[in-house]
């Protein structure tokens, strides 16, 4: 079983860059499609993005396409998100999720059904 940690949280202020870790532990990581999803106070969780098992497809949301860059190094069993531009709109807690499935990722946080503890964003104005 695949176990998932979230890193690299933390305070900026707008228009700034956080680089989000996703690290897994386990020797299949590389069967598994990984999304970044994340969760404001009192809001449902809310897809980022997601990448396939090898890393060649990815997909974002409209809110922060050209913003972030979902990337994965199967050999250190990370997932990273790279985000630039960073809003206030986008403090959230981030959770990384995982699923073993050699298909498209899901957009939907039921696609996956392996979750790290998340780590905290949080922008400011």
């Amino acid at each position: 079983q695949v176990q998932l940690v979230e890193s690299g949280g933390g305070l900026v202020q707008a228009g700034g860059s956080l680089r989000l870790s996703c690290v897994a532990s386990g020797r299949t990581f590389s069967s598994y499609a990984v999304a970044w999803f994340r969760q404001a106070p009192g809001k449902e969780r809310q897809f980022v993005a997601s990448t396939n098992w090898s890393g060649a497809s990815t997909n974002y949301a409209d809110s922060v396409k050209g913003r972030f860059t979902i990337s994965r190094d199967n050999a250190k069993n990370t997932v990273y998100l790279q985000m630039n531009g960073l809003k206030p709109e986008d403090t959230a807690v981030y959770y990384c999720g995982a699923r073993m499935t050699q298909g498209p990722p899901s957009w939907s946080r039921y696609g996956y059904d392996r979750w790290g503890q998340g780590t905290q964003v949080t922008v400011s104005s």
